[in-house]
């Protein structure tokens, strides 16, 4: 640990209005003992991982996290601000300010040790310490562990806690036995404490993960509860001893992302929230375990609702929950989306348009004939994607309800597409299956049919009500309604056409690989399931307008460098290849790093090309390639053309709108020292409080 903090990581008086400039300061310290390499990049991964869930802890603390590339070697640094500096706390904002980088192939042992210092967090006497310490030495060796935490009052010597030892988050801490009342339900008789079982993880698995189990920890032995917890962090896990979780009367998950093996818990009065409930209100929990348990309120957590639900914030919306069902859905899609079209793409390209004609390849198939392998490419692709619409209810579903919901998803799938309700039927399909499997999963049942429930009675009976409902209620009017959809995609002209290409425009280049691009791209894939003319120009126009933003950014770049950092102006050269292959995510380190300026001038240049596409009456079969499948498109000289048009447009109005700042001299800038240099050139950059993630 000692190596990990020096005096020289430590600021006493750090001087921050915004958390990106707090960032901003401690990552500086880092860049000048060569930790981190590339400044902006850097600032970038860890406001990425702030746009996930905020790192503002109660008491007054910030912990500001990131794995990164960018990173030569595990630090942290520490800063004390002499204003509070607001991270989305609940209790208001943060004094004592940790910034935490790790190597994104961070061995065990460093891993380890910075979750020993999460814990070290929890401990009031530890940040009471820190917020007396007097020197940086002292600082960096109190956090180190080379010095105890002492109170400003000098308190005992014994009243300091001993670090913990490096191997400290791989397993639970000791509880002290404190007899239960007599009362007490299952796990708490005979006067030993009633007992709980915690999971703990979060998405990066290095602070939040181990603060949460310190919390629960401390929660329980007040409340004289035996809690133990498993953390499922970047250090790995070690698995709770099956007789600890056997004799466990409850179980919380406290978690951001998947529980791994969920299914070892099932039976028990469970509580299941964000990995920050876990850190703010732990003794909340315990008491509605207790409560659960003394109910006889028990589930099994494999079958109850998954992370995709009930990932973050306990209270999300139910527009923030669909989403993330519809996206679950959708991410599982796209590869047999991808797979199937560009084979059936390929396989117009090389044997002509009445390829779909051709006999199967079992009845006839000739080694050396190019139709035939034409004619075998486009049934392969033909098969992949029959598996589109099942595949998207069965993982909406999934996203519900875990894996119950899976069978339920695909019968639902499948009879969408038997009546011929489509795309918009699987979506359907999807949602009536998880709603259904959680319904059934709500009732009470006895305990000797849990153990069949999962794989038995909810796939029969979720897929009895889903196929009824398909079938004889909602199937025909969604089937209806695709038709329409069809019909109308079919009948787009003028300038019907072009304003439907601005709007997919605009979508595709408003958060770059985010929800709303995802939907314009689930729009477009859908009509791909039911090909006409339509759809095919809506494919076109979405695919174009998301190649803009990186080649617009790569433009700008190559044409006035000066009003890029040097970070930037690298990345430009790799938005060439990933803009031509149509990847949208590689104009995301502009916009995080300047989104007021960088996202509107995208968004025009995607609106422009998303019409101009639609005007030309561009066509394409394949739901993804960019440039590399240019002999599939329909048109494709026009289709260049408005692609040029859109990067134009977007470039010019990033430099214009970068224009506008006063730019340092450059004599100025080239008289920086290298490793400043690397932050990009002085006075340039994109000022700190801008730096917003966008999500990919």
């Amino acid at each position: 640990m000692s190596r990990m903090i020096t005096a020289d990581l430590v600021d006493l008086d750090l001087s921050a209005d915004t958390k990106e400039a707090a960032a901003r300061s401690l990552a500086e310290r880092m860049v000048a003992l060569g930790r981190v390499t590339d400044l902006d990049g850097f600032l970038a991964d860890v406001a990425a991982r702030e746009a996930q869930m905020p790192t503002g802890l109660d008491g007054g603390i910030g912990i500001p996290h990131c794995r990164s590339a960018r990173v030569t070697e595990p630090t942290l640094a520490f800063g004390r601000a002499t204003e509070g500096v607001d991270f989305g706390a609940p209790d208001g904002p943060a004094d004592l300010i940790f910034l935490i980088a790790a190597p994104a192939g961070a061995d065990d042992a460093h891993l380890t040790i910075l979750s020993s210092l999460a814990r070290h967090l929890m401990d009031e006497e530890f940040t009471r310490a820190l917020r007396a310490v007097a020197s940086p030495a002292e600082a960096a060796a109190l956090i180190a562990g080379e010095e105890a935490p002492a109170a400003p009052e000098a308190a005992e010597p014994e009243s300091a806690p001993a670090p913990a030892p490096e191997s400290a988050p791989e397993s639970a801490s000791e509880s002290v036995p404190v007899p239960a009342p007599e009362s007490e339900p299952e796990g708490g008789r005979g006067g030993a404490p009633f007992r709980i079982v915690a999971v703990t993880s979060c998405p990066t698995g290095i602070a939040h993960t181990y603060m949460a189990a310190e919390s629960l920890e401390n929660a329980g032995r007040a409340a004289g509860v035996d809690v133990v917890v498993e953390t499922q962090g970047s250090a790995g896990f070690t698995r709770l001893d099956p007789a600890v979780v056997a004799a466990a009367g409850g179980v919380i998950f406290a978690h951001d992302v998947p529980v791994r093996e969920k299914e070892r818990f099932a039976g028990k009065a469970t509580v299941d929230v964000g990995v920050k409930a876990g850190i703010n209100r732990p003794a909340e929990l315990i008491a509605e375990v207790r409560e659960k348990a003394a109910r006889g309120e028990v589930s099994a957590p494999a079958t109850a609702a998954t992370p995709v639900d009930k990932a973050g914030e306990p209270g999300e919306g139910y527009g923030t929950k669909l989403r993330k069902w519809l996206m679950s859905g959708v991410s599982y899609m796209v590869p047999f989306v991808a797979a199937g079209g560009l084979l059936i793409a390929l396989g117009f390209a090389i044997g002509g348009w009445d390829i779909d004609k051709a006999p199967s390849v079992t009845e006839h198939f000739a080694w050396g004939q190019a139709d035939s392998w034409a004619a075998l490419m486009f049934q392969i692709g033909g098969l992949a994607f029959s598996f589109l619409v099942p595949v998207l209810a069965g993982y909406i579903s999934y996203g519900m309800a875990d894996r119950p919901g899976l069978v339920p998803g695909f019968v639902g799938g499948a009879i969408a597409l038997t009546v011929n309700a489509g795309f918009l039927g699987g979506l359907v399909a999807g949602l009536l299956a998880g709603g259904t499997v959680l319904a059934i999963q709500r009732v009470r049942i006895p305990a000797v049919l849990r153990g069949i429930m999962p794989v038995v009675v909810i796939p029969l009976v979720s897929s009895i009500v889903v196929g009824f409902l398909m079938f004889l209620v909602v199937g025909k009017p969604i089937a209806s309604l695709q038709k329409a959809l069809t019909d109308w995609l079919s009948g787009l002209s003028g300038a019907n056409a072009v304003i439907l290409g601005v709007i997919l425009g605009l979508m595709m280049c408003f958060d770059l690989g985010g929800p709303v691009n995802k939907v314009a791209y689930a729009f477009a894939v859908g009509g791909l399931a039911n090909p006409n003319e339509g759809s095919l120009k809506v494919m076109a126009a979405v695919m174009a307008a998301g190649m803009v933003p990186p080649l617009a950014m790569a433009l700008a770049t190559t044409v006035r460098g000066r009003l890029f950092t040097r970070t930037e102006r690298e990345n430009g050269k790799a938005a060439w290849v990933l803009g031509a292959s149509f990847i949208s995510e590689g104009a995301i380190p502009f916009a995080a790093a300047d989104p007021l300026r960088v996202i509107p001038a995208t968004m025009a240049g995607g609106a422009v090309t998303g019409a101009l596409s639609m005007a030309f009456g561009c066509t394409l079969r394949a739901p993804h390639g960019g440039l590399f499948v240019l002999p599939l498109i329909g048109n494709p000289l026009l289709y260049l053309f408005a692609i040029v048009a859109g990067t134009v447009v977007s470039a010019g109005l990033v430099i214009l709108l970068k224009g506008m700042r006063k730019p340092a001299p450059e004599a100025a800038r080239e008289a920086v020292p290298e490793a400043a240099h690397e932050s990009g050139p002085g006075g340039e950059q994109a000022p700190s409080g801008t730096g917003v993630a966008v999500a990919a």
